[in-house]
């Protein structure tokens, strides 16, 4: 099989457009929060989780508050230093490393739970991500990879936008960019099969949303 890679294209999150995401993101956080009691309920108490490209930290930071060792890595400057913010304004304890998703900055078989949501499209080496995400996981963990797929119909895209409750220019400013960029980037169904099983998520499941997926991976 041939590797997938794919050239960044389109805005870097970094300074003002990192700013934005972390202020407009915040209006997500009743699903930041479910998705943080469901990883908590599938990783041993005390146990370590990663997040890949951690964005603000939202996630980190409510898996911390649930008494989990997290650590997370993001290519982002910008965004670990807002994540670094976030996490000492809400009193948790969480690691906030710089690197790239194709060769994270963490050892071999060192933690129980991985997880990336929204970002992988914007990945330049996807499979390579896929694989480090298998690497890091100690025997038995757990790996969670959440992003939109490529079939998105624009009417759910904008029922998700909608129900944020963030202002109209933020509206339009997140629909240009998911008409504009986003659903470009992303990957049908198929293809994140594909790389599933180029990457070697060995029996992976794949579940779907009205807007993405999350597929799923126990080593």
């Amino acid at each position: 099989m041939t590797a997938t890679v794919k050239a960044y294209k389109g805005m870097g999150m970094e300074g003002g457009i990192a700013r934005w995401y972390d202020k407009t993101t915040r209006k997500d956080m009743p699903a930041v929060r479910e998705l943080a009691a469901k990883i908590a309920g599938m990783v041993p108490a005390g146990g370590t989780v990663l997040e890949v490209a951690p964005g603000p930290g939202f996630l980190s930071i409510e898996l911390a508050k649930r008494g989990l060792d997290v650590q997370a890595a993001d290519i982002s400057e910008t965004f670990l230093e807002i994540a670094r913010k976030n996490a000492a304004d809400e009193g948790v304890s969480a690691v906030f490393m710089h690197g790239n998703a194709a060769e994270l900055p963490v050892i071999k078989e060192c933690v129980d739970f991985v997880v990336c949501r929204a970002a992988f499209k914007n990945f330049a080496e996807p499979v390579k991500a896929m694989r480090e995400m298998l690497r890091v996981l100690k025997p038995g963990g757990t790996a969670m990879l959440i992003d939109m797929r490529r079939d998105v119909s624009i009417e759910e895209l904008q029922k998700y936008v909608d129900g944020l409750g963030v202002s109209w220019f933020s509206r339009k400013f997140m629909m240009l960019t998911f008409r504009g960029m986003l659903i470009k980037r992303a990957y049908p169904l198929e293809e994140i099969e594909r790389m599933a099983v180029e990457a070697g998520w060995k029996d992976a499941r794949i579940e779907t949303s009205p807007i993405g997926f999350a597929a799923y991976v126990t080593k």
